[in-house]
């Protein structure tokens, strides 16, 4: 992301946090799109989608043309909350840990709360699963959505509110957007921060039917920069998924209009880089994860903006840059757990190192479980850094066969253990109810996983390796595992 680009969002949450706007502080709401190209607007001349209520922002307000932000999705959000260029804040990759934010950033939700606005976010947050890099740990009231890179379940899906697993009705977006305005009707009468960052047009590829039905069958005529690589069906379902997006601006900005506000609110627009597909992009070359300039340039954000002081000074956005350790698998920082604060602790799949047999449900690891666990050699292991000595409840979201059901596991972390069976047999489908279209091969296909209490576990204070394994066997496989929680219950000194 642009360096002056940051600078104004920053001076932005600078000055809205001064004293000297105290009596008229207007309200913030920031969309951000997920995987979206310049030219999936009609504002910007793509002439098979229907924009309007997003090309009203730019219409309205003031427009970038030289926006530049980064080729892939973890670095622009960590640059946009930070100000800072993505290096800086220890953000190197999109997954396996690589995504979260040193512990010692500050964001603009940090700033906003502390000049007393409420805050709350409403989607994916993708810089950090586990407090204290939690996006409620990082300025955020209140937060609803997902904090991995990417879902894999669209409709009825799977999310956390405040830290606590949800389960949401209807399209993910739809949903989403359903809590912040929740937010919004709560909080109108006083100043907020409204941070929107939607799932869409990110892979898979799923959409309502009402916003496919425009185009399944609509004829592409402006096409890709190479169009030999262009999957007509990905640039349908990617311009459904910009229109179902536009209706739920559409309802936000009306909420804003309904309650009197609309004039005294700041409504910013972009997207974290270029198109995941090759579609149309107003004949500049490239895509998401290039260099080239179709992946890294927006003129979409815009904002209604007031006045800002010039003179702020924003010369620490140029701290010296830090130096973080790098690895090709899973990031080398261990994973926080146990915060009085945050007692329940997410340890995802993707999180996690598999061993011995042991693989991944797909090749990109966000949205996978683990596969393939068949011996007592194989094991599953996560680097934690327990912060409370106490007891911690156990669960594990699995599936296993019927037939396979009945292998004996154990969990331990320094000289803890505990041990437990994978029973009942629990063994779903995979959806097929998800996808408009099929979703790329890296991407899991996904099911119906069940919790099963392992029980309570005492653990002492400290950083090592959580490992899960089995000890006996019976039959065929162990069980498919999506994540773990680990629960704080009680705590005391050793």
């Amino acid at each position: 992301m642009n360096i002056q680009s940051l600078r104004v969002f920053l001076l932005l949450a600078l000055v809205m946090a001064s004293s000297a706007f105290a009596e008229t502080r207007p309200n913030v709401v920031i969309f951000l799109a997920d995987d979206a190209g310049w030219g999936d607007y009609s504002r910007n001349g793509n002439t098979q989608v229907s924009t309007p209520h997003i090309d009203s922002i730019a219409r309205d307000g003031v427009t970038l043309d030289r926006f530049y932000v980064c080729p892939v999705c973890a670095p622009t959000r960590a640059e946009f909350l930070t100000g800072r260029y993505h290096p800086r804040t220890g953000v190197y990759g999109v997954s396996t840990g690589q995504e979260r934010m040193s512990l010692d950033e500050r964001t603009i939700a940090d700033a906003f709360k502390t000049a007393g606005y409420a805050t709350g976010a409403f989607g994916k947050w993708h810089n950090g699963s586990q407090w204290p890099y939690h996006p409620m740990a990082r300025g955020f009231d209140e937060y609803y959505g997902y904090t991995s890179g990417h879902w894999g379940e669209y409709f009825d899906p799977p999310l956390e509110h405040n830290g606590k697993p949800v389960r949401a009705k209807g399209y993910i977006v739809d949903a989403c957007t359903d809590q912040a305005l929740d937010f919004i009707e709560r909080n109108h009468k006083s100043p907020f921060l409204c941070y929107v960052p939607f799932t869409t047009p990110h892979s898979p590829w799923a959409v309502p039917e009402q916003n496919w039905n425009l185009f399944k069958n609509k004829p592409i005529d402006q096409r890709g920069s190479q169009p030999d690589q262009e999957d007509i069906d990905q640039t349908r379902c990617a311009l459904a998924m910009i229109e179902n997006q536009d209706g739920n601006v559409g309802r936000v900005l009306k909420a804003l209009d309904d309650h009197g506000i609309a004039e005294n609110t700041i409504v910013l627009y972009f997207s974290d880089n270029g198109p995941n597909s090759w579609r149309w992009n107003g004949g500049m070359k490239g895509r998401k994860g290039t260099t080239d300039e179709a992946a890294v340039l927006r003129d979409q954000l815009t904002a209604e903006v007031a006045t800002w002081r010039e003179e702020v000074n924003v010369a620490s956005l140029a701290n010296k840059p830090r130096k973080t350790e790098k690895s090709n698998g899973v990031d080398p920082r261990p994973i926080p757990v146990g915060y009085r604060e945050f007692p329940r602790t997410w340890l995802p799949a993707r999180d996690g190192e598999p061993n011995g047999s042991v693989q991944r449900s797909s090749s990109a690891p966000n949205c996978s479980y683990f596969v393939n666990w068949r011996t007592v050699d194989d094991r599953l292991t996560w680097e934690i850094d327990l912060h409370t000595t106490g007891n911690y409840e156990v669960e594990i979201l699995y599936t296993c066969p019927e037939a396979d059901a009945g292998s004996t596991i154990e969990l331990s972390f320094q000289e803890h253990k505990l041990s437990g069976k994978v029973t009942p047999g629990w063994d779903p489908p995979l959806y097929r109810n998800q996808d408009t279209i099929p979703r790329p091969p890296a991407e899991s296909q996904m099911k119906e996983f069940r919790p099963l209490r392992l029980g309570v576990m005492h653990l002492t204070e400290g950083r090592g390796e959580l490992s899960i394994r089995a000890t006996a066997v019976p039959r065929k496989s162990v069980m498919d595992l999506r994540a773990m929680t680990l629960t704080l219950v009680e705590s005391r000194a050793e």
